[in-house]
């Protein structure tokens, strides 16, 4: 049986919610549950609440999908933000 295609949509991170799950709210206007793709997880990318992201959403359940990249706000400069080293 040969694996179904996936739908890619952009939507915007509405809430945080526990166990790295988010509420999305697509630019179409329809909200669900995503999580984080492995890659976004193995990258220690943070997503947070207001950025606008990119999803993968399988076309048996509308209501789940994963985040797989999160789009940089070219707003935002840390030019000024101290380097950290862990």
């Amino acid at each position: 049986m040969a694996k179904e295609e996936l739908l890619e949509m952009e939507g915007l991170v509405d809430e945080i919610l526990p166990d790295s799950r988010y509420r999305i709210t697509l630019d179409n206007g329809h909200k669900l549950i995503a999580y984080t793709a492995g890659r976004v997880k193995k990258n220690h990318i943070r997503i947070l609440a207001g950025d606008k992201v990119s999803l993968e959403v399988s076309p048996y359940d509308l209501s789940k999908g994963r985040i797989t990249f999160r789009h940089i706000d070219k707003k935002q400069s840390f030019a000024g933000a101290p380097y950290r080293r862990h």
